[in-house]
C-alpha cells in the first residue's frame, strides 16, 4: 500500500505544482516553447472531460465533477481490496496512475473556482482573492497545459470524409493528470493480456500417468 500511495502522491505534487505555477504566471491563452516549434506550455481551462472535450452547461460540469468523485471512490476502494488480495506490481501502478490522475483533475474541478480569479487574455490570476473566486465549489475548469502540434498538413484529397481538411497531430492541450491516466489505462490493459502461448499449453498438456497405486498393507507395515 506504501508504493501505491507513493505514486500517487508524486504524481498529485507534479500535477498541481505544475498546475498552480502556470495558473498563476500565464495570461489565458499564452504560451511558451518548450521544444521548438513542437512543444509548448499553452495555457488553457477546460471545463468538461480530458484532453480538451467539453461536456455541456453548468448541471453537465457538476455532474461531471460529482461522477469523477464516484469513480475515484470506486477505483480507490479496488485499489485498496488488489493490494490486499496480492496483486502484481504492474497492475498496481496501473491503477495508482489513474487514481492520482483522477484525483488531480477533481482538486482543480472542485476547488480552483474557489480559490483562484478568473484568467484571461490581458490579467492573470490571482490566489485568494478578495472578492472571491471565479465560480462555486465543483464548477471550476481544470487547468490544462501541455501541447505538442508534432505534425500539421492538410490530408489526401481522396480520403472520404476528411479527404483535403487541415489535420494536426497531437492538438488537444492536456495535463500531467491526462497523462497518467492515459500511461495507467494503456498499462492496465497491458497487463491483463494473457500470452497465447500459455492458453494453448494448458489445452495441449498431455495428461500425467498414474503412478503406480499403494497398498494400504505394505503402507502400514512400513
Amino acid at each position: 500500500m506504501k508504493k501505491a500511495l507513493i505514486i500517487i502522491l508524486l504524481v498529485l505534487l507534479a500535477d498541481q505544482a505544475l498546475k498552480v505555477w502556470v495558473k498563476l504566471n500565464f495570461f489565458y491563452d499564452s504560451s511558451i516553447s518548450i521544444l521548438g516549434e513542437k512543444g509548448y506550455l499553452h495555457f488553457i481551462e477546460n471545463r468538461g472531460m480530458a484532453f480538451g472535450m467539453e461536456f455541456g452547461g453548468e448541471w453537465g460540469k457538476l455532474m461531471l465533477t460529482l461522477f469523477r468523485i464516484a469513480a475515484v471512490s470506486a477505483i480507490g476502494y479496488s485499489l485498496y481490496r488488489m493490494i490486499q488480495r496480492g496483486t502484481t506490481t504492474a497492475l498496481m501502478v496501473s491503477v495508482s496512475l489513474i487514481m492520482a490522475g483522477a484525483l488531480g483533475n477533481i482538486i482543480d474541478s472542485t476547488f480552483y473556482g474557489m480559490i483562484f480569479s478568473a484568467s484571461t487574455p490581458f490579467e492573470k490570476a490571482v490566489l485568494f482573492p478578495p472578492d472571491g473566486g471565479y465560480a462555486p465549489i465543483l464548477h471550476g475548469a481544470v487547468v490544462d497545459m501541455f501541447y505538442f502540434p508534432l505534425w500539421q498538413g492538410r490530408l489526401p484529397e481522396w480520403l472520404p470524409l476528411w479527404g483535403g481538411q487541415h489535420f494536426e497531430f497531437f492538438r488537444p492541450v492536456f495535463n500531467v493528470a491526462d497523462a497518467a491516466i492515459t500511461i495507467g489505462v494503456v498499462m492496465f490493459i497491458l497487463v491483463q493480456r494473457k500470452p497465447v502461448a500459455t492458453a494453448k499449453d494448458e489445452l495441449t498438456a498431455p495428461e500425467t500417468a498414474p503412478g503406480p497405486a499403494s497398498d494400504p498393507l505394505v503402507d502400514t507395515v512400513a
